[in-house]
């Protein structure tokens, strides 16, 4: 009789995005469609060899100086980690240890609740009204935490600095993670509110704006006493989480902020465009302030739409739960031409 198992951590995991090898228009995971600035491949072709048989830089000072003057904080107000992803489940060790639940939205990234069991954190998920709005009122009673992102996904819809400032303000009993994984696309960081509260935390990625998904890189921004705290969880969990080359290009993207700007308007141009073809289509979605669209078609089943976009090399994001948002496709924004292509091909399915 086997006995080991009553003592074994049991969780769902987290299901990504497909990753198919063969040649498709990749539509499926908010990936940009440009690649990084050329002064990462720059640093990348640069790289001495007998650098990487050392260990990189536990500490990450020229990435975190960079982005602290990138973003006119002081240094030690920034964490960095491997993807936005590392940074939040450190912040989940680190910061939600109360008794109480935390609370975050029902329709949100799905890796929230996914860490919450795995780390045996008890949590809410406050519904998101008819618009896929938040009500401020459900973040009112006292909690363990709260994590909104902003713009929220996958519905793309974002708040104003002063919303989550008055959550931030209501909340002294604990910490505030604010996820900006898409802020770039067209809403409003919240990082100023980290020089008027010390219980707000911001965590972004290099994975959407940067076009850097593949490098994985992340961070952090707060006052100094949470990131102490931050860090100490870290280093306590693995002292070389970023590798040589990721600290070099982490820093290089910041470099090139003309490029930034650029590709980052032509993903918001692309998405405008995007916008109208689908309506004409009888498509309806709230208002993006992302890398993608959550649209609904009015007459024809999402997962009927999924599966001939599929059998035609092009892949969106359809989720199943929760059930009210089953009719969903999640449309990642590409080029031009990919989005060109996609509207052509659902004209034909529609």
């Amino acid at each position: 009789m086997t006995t080991w198992k009553s003592n074994i951590r049991t969780v769902v995991p987290y299901t990504p995005g497909e990753q198919p090898k063969q040649k498709v228009i990749k539509l499926n995971t908010n990936e940009n469609p440009y690649p990084p600035s050329p002064l990462v491949g720059k640093v990348i072709s640069s790289i001495d060899l007998d650098s990487l048989r050392k260990y990189p830089d536990p500490t990450c000072d020229n990435l975190i100086e960079a982005l602290a003057k990138y973003h006119s904080v002081d240094k030690s107000k920034v964490f960095v980690g491997v993807g936005s992803d590392d940074v939040l489940a450190m912040s989940f060790i680190t910061f939600f240890n109360s008794k109480l639940p935390i609370l975050f939205p029902d329709i949100t990234y799905s890796f929230y609740d996914v860490w919450a069991d795995l780390f045996r954190i008890p949590y809410e998920q406050k519904l998101l009204d008819d618009d896929f709005k938040i009500n401020i009122d459900d973040y009112s009673k006292p909690c363990g935490g709260i994590i909104i992102p902003n713009p929220n996904a996958p519905t793309g819809v974002a708040e104003p600095v002063e919303f989550f400032e008055k959550i931030v303000a209501a909340h002294p009993e604990c910490v505030v993670i604010i996820d900006e994984a898409y802020v770039d696309f067209g809403s409003n960081s919240c990082i100023g509110l980290t020089d008027k509260y010390d219980n707000v935390i911001i965590v972004r990625t290099y994975s959407k704006s940067r076009s850097m998904a593949g490098n994985r890189i992340g961070y952090a921004i707060g006052n100094p006493e949470l990131i102490k705290y931050l860090s100490d969880c870290k280093f306590s969990f693995n002292s070389y989480t970023m590798d040589t080359i990721t600290l070099a290009v982490g820093v290089a993207s910041l470099e090139d902020d003309e490029y930034f700007k650029a590709r980052i308007a032509d993903v918001i141009k692309t998405r405008e465009w995007t916008k109208g073809k689908l309506a004409e289509l009888g498509f309806s979605f709230p208002d993006s302030k992302s890398n993608f669209i959550f649209a609904k078609h009015e007459s024809k089943d999402a997962t009927y739409i999924f599966e001939e976009l599929k059998k035609k090399g092009i892949y969106v994001r359809h989720f199943s739960k929760p059930e009210r948002i089953a009719n969903y496709l999640r449309i990642s924004i590409g080029t031009d031409e990919e989005m060109q292509q996609l509207i052509e091909a659902l004209r034909d399915i529609l």
